[in-house]
């Protein structure tokens, strides 16, 4: 006799019974893959498990950055990859917001406000080579999305109340979006064309056989698959033993309304480990640091540490409001895929299985590509 353990007989028959692809994870990527999956085929039984109330990685508890990249980060890239390398990179972050936004229209509330890049004193030099290298970029990235991004625009830094920045590096085709609004969309979209989403799903085994697989959750439920994509980013190590990828937690904070508040737009510091951007009703959504202390930041565990709410405080009142009064609403962190390489894992691991991880840290941008082609892979 054929059975579930753990699963009831209702629960096999009207939820898990004949599932053609399981998806882990409802992030960007895992949704999108979804989405791919049913255009691909229309009749298939599709499902995704998370095991969070709502997902689980960084998907919901980013900053909300439509971004691909300022020059520094460009040439940090370039620094682990070729020029080739580090231009398909470009395009599919590029191809992945275009998207993100066919899939969640205008609830995605894209504000294309522009991406600054901002230098210190201490940064001269770094600000120098992205200049010299800003023609070769603005050449090479027009190709990809049709102008030519980037521009000096230090003389706005004092329209922004910004203080401590020398100069100032203009992305114009990158903004914000509404991180909560982007994932409710591709929520209501899954469901709508009948894909299962399972909250609170933790699996903590998989076990492949000739038919498929079984996965093991947390709870003594077992659910059997024909196919299944792993896409949750910075905790897929569990089941794939990808050395090369690891949890990377990012700390975030945003305070309450600031009247008269002048910052607005995205802006990026030391290549992109520090953000900031005008949120919701003139608030300060501001986060990073992560690189003050790699090792303790390379966690699956969510959570928040002295040293990094120092140091945000502290660039907060020096750099960003300096003489404005603030005060801190909510902390939060979320927690990356990250690498040697920016570029994202997409490879079968068996004949039933496939993976789709590692955003590099720009999983808004790249991410729904990524579940798009993870997709298609299985399929």
């Amino acid at each position: 006799m054929s059975f579930l353990p753990g699963l009831s007989y209702w629960e096999r028959e009207s939820f898990f019974k004949g599932i053609d692809f399981c998806v882990l994870g409802s992030g960007i990527v895992g949704i999108s893959a979804a989405i791919r999956l049913r255009e691909l085929h229309p009749n298939a039984k599709i499902i995704i498990l998370e095991r969070g109330m709502l997902p689980s990685g960084a998907s919901t508890r980013n900053a909300g950055f439509a971004c691909f990249g300022s020059i520094s980060e460009l040439l940090d890239d370039l620094e682990n990859s070729t020029e080739d390398e580090m231009l398909a990179l470009v395009e599919k972050r590029w191809q992945g917001l275009q998207r993100l936004m066919a899939l969640t229209g205008d609830r995605l509330r894209y504000n294309e406000c522009g991406g600054f890049e901002i230098f210190l004193e201490k940064d001269k030099e770094l600000y120098h080579t992205c200049m010299e290298k800003m023609p070769y970029f603005n050449e090479k990235l027009q190709g990809i999305i049709g102008r030519k991004p980037y521009s000096d625009t230090s003389n706005m830094i004092s329209a922004f109340g910004i203080s401590g920045a020398e100069k100032m590096i203009l992305n114009n085709a990158e903004g914000h979006i509404d991180t909560g609004s982007m994932m409710a969309a591709l929520i209501y979209k899954a469901k709508d064309i009948n894909i299962s989403i399972f909250n609170g799903a933790h699996i903590i085994g998989i076990e492949n056989s000739s038919n498929g697989l079984s996965l093991e959750c947390s709870d003594g439920r077992q659910i059997r698959t024909a196919k299944l994509l792993i896409a949750t980013n910075g905790f897929a190590s569990t089941f794939t033993g990808e050395a090369s990828l690891q949890p990377a937690r990012n700390q975030v904070l945003i305070t309450k309304p600031i009247p008269g508040l002048k910052v607005k737009g995205t802006f990026h510091y030391d290549q992109g480990y520090y953000y900031f951007r005008d949120a919701g009703d003139n608030r300060i959504l501001f986060g990073g640091g992560r690189n003050l202390s790699p090792k303790a930041e390379t966690t699956e565990n969510f959570g928040t540490t002295d040293i990094i709410k120092e140091r945000l405080l502290k660039m907060m009142r020096e750099l960003i409001l300096p003489d404005t009064p603030f005060e801190v609403d909510m902390w939060w962190s979320g927690i990356l895929g990250v690498g040697p390489v920016k570029q994202p894992i997409i490879k079968k691991l068996d004949e039933h299985t496939a993976i789709a991880v590692r955003m590099g840290g720009m999983g808004v941008a790249i991410g729904s590509l990524v579940g798009t082609e993870g997709a298609e892979l299985l399929a």
